[in-house]
């Protein structure tokens, strides 16, 4: 009766809300050909402006053949503010991958996001670059990327005017697999602004994942991001622990 409640909350809240973080957090390790991907829900306490409780999912989906890869997520969070208001948010993003070498990839993305709590109205990305794996190992995985993106940004506070510009996005991830059944995945992202490399962003975030069965795991996510100039009224750093249950297919 628990799995079944547990399973009805994943299904709900992958229609109506779900949050993700980074483009990496999620990527699907496989062999096989053809679709893989995963569902998660989760409870998050977080602090910026206010301390809020956020109950989100988020859905992934890759398609792979050699030497291509689709990746897509779609997720929306509901965020219960100081126990009262409700805000929520959005972040939908297209990625491809062309693996031209064993060790290198040429990676192309689109995203668009919305997000109330941080002011920003639309944000709209547009980058390409190559992606470059650093091992060999089974056991762990490192990878350097290397974007040029991009960037259109809408924010209602009042002051700051729409922005139009180029950013750079560089980021290292890594994955570790210490025993079957545990997985710790980490990236984290630098991106200036090309012409104004005093405006930059900061995003890492780690991720601890624990099969608990076939298909299900158990997964705890810490995210700091930093932002040198963020809407007026937002604070330049927050952070975000969330924990919850992930399923996973093939």
């Amino acid at each position: 009766m628990r799995i079944l409640v547990i399973l009805l909350t994943i299904l709900t809240s992958f229609t109506l809300q779900s949050q993700i973080l980074n483009a990496e957090s999620l990527r699907k390790v496989t062999d096989t050909s053809g679709f893989s991907g995963s569902i998660s829900a989760s409870l998050a306490l977080k602090r910026n402006v206010n301390d809020f409780v956020t109950i989100s999912s988020d859905l992934h989906v890759q398609y792979k053949m050699d030497p291509h890869l689709f990746l897509f997520k779609n997720d929306i969070a509901l965020q219960k503010i100081e126990g009262q208001e409700f805000d929520n948010s959005f972040i939908s993003h297209l990625r491809y991958n062309y693996r031209f070498h064993p060790r290198i990839a040429w990676e192309a993305f689109v995203q668009g996001q919305f997000n109330k709590i941080n002011l920003i109205d639309f944000r709209g990305l547009v980058g390409t670059g190559p992606r470059f794996k650093l091992t060999d190992s089974e056991k762990y995985k490192f990878y350097l990327g290397t974007l040029v993106m991009y960037e259109y940004e809408e924010v209602s506070d009042g002051v700051t005017p729409d922005q139009r510009d180029f950013r750079g996005s560089a980021y290292l991830s890594f994955s570790l697999y210490p025993t079957e059944n545990i997985t710790v995945i980490s990236t984290t992202y630098y991106q200036p602004q090309i012409d104004k490399v005093s405006d930059y962003r900061i995003s890492s975030q780690s991720s601890l994942l624990v099969m608990l069965f076939k298909n299900f795991a158990l997964k705890t996510s810490y995210t700091f991001t930093y932002d040198a100039f963020p809407a007026i009224g937002i604070p330049n750093s927050q952070y975000d622990f969330s924990t919850g249950l992930t399923y996973s297919f093939d």
